[in-house]
């Protein structure tokens, strides 16, 4: 039989000839198994704000915030008993000083000594993704005009997906925007929206809410049955909201309406 180099190291020496490869690595790396924490390199250990006394020994999956800890279980489960290495995937972590730090996630099996194992790389990309939630918060607040069509009338046309983030923006800055305009009636034009899910569902009835509460009627326009659907689903009733088929016909009723009044 061919003897290779190696052969002849003890699993002692092959761990540790290990670890003084990764412990010069700058991008942080744990090696853990059933959970607990095995090894850190020196990178990952100033990265989550610790000694690596304090980290050695703890629960690898709660590093990780609650919302993703049961994923994080089951990519575990995977590597350890399929021997799957896990995809590159985007997570937050807690560190020891109390911060959390958006991350990149990449795991794939090892074998660590004698011992299977999990090795699991995280690249901080809290940066990158403050810089994104920024773009994406000026780009909804830019990209979400109040529309002025008439006196006191105006339109607000949504156009995209609403998710839970821009939900809370367009509450968030829609007040200001519709201030001292002098609005009487405020049409909100969902026709553009593509998701028909919950978020937008609550969004409908808070934007609702928000408009009256400042003495603007809001008018609803471009709900397609889907939407109407969903609401019946989650118990909403759409009674307690004014709505019109489209933008055309919003006008027209109040143009009607104030000829009317007049």
């Amino acid at each position: 039989m061919e003897h290779r180099p190696g052969d002849s190291l003890t699993e002692f020496e092959k761990e540790n000839m290990y670890r003084q490869i990764v412990e010069y690595s700058f991008q942080t790396t744990v090696i853990h198994s059933d959970h607990k924490v095995l090894y850190i390199n020196q990178a990952g250990a100033d990265f989550l704000k610790g000694s690596k006394s304090e980290i050695i020994g703890a629960n690898i999956v709660e590093v990780f915030t609650e919302e993703y800890r049961e994923y994080i279980i089951e990519r575990i489960r995977r590597g350890t008993e399929e021997n799957l290495a896990g995809e590159m995937v985007e997570t937050i972590v807690h560190r020891l000083d109390g911060t959390v730090c958006d991350v990149e996630l990449y795991c794939h099996p090892v074998i660590y000594g004698n011992k299977k194992a999990i090795q699991s790389i995280l690249l901080d990309i809290t940066a990158q993704k403050t810089a994104e939630r920024e773009l994406k918060r000026v780009m909804n607040e830019v990209g979400t005009p109040v529309v002025p069509v008439s006196e006191g009338v105006a339109v607000l046309p949504l156009i995209g997906e609403i998710d839970e983030d821009r939900a809370r923006q367009l509450l968030e800055v829609m007040p200001q925007k519709v201030i001292g305009k002098n609005l009487n009636y405020l049409i909100v034009d969902f026709s553009g929206i593509y998701n028909i899910d919950e978020v937008v569902i609550e969004f409908l009835f808070k934007i609702n809410s928000v408009m009256k509460l400042l003495g603007i009627s809001p008018i609803c326009t471009g709900i397609r049955p889907e939407m109407a659907q969903k609401a019946v689903e989650t118990h909403k009733d759409l009674t307690s909201i004014v709505t019109i088929s489209d933008v055309q016909q919003a006008l027209t009723k109040l143009a009607d309406l104030n000829k009317t009044q007049l």
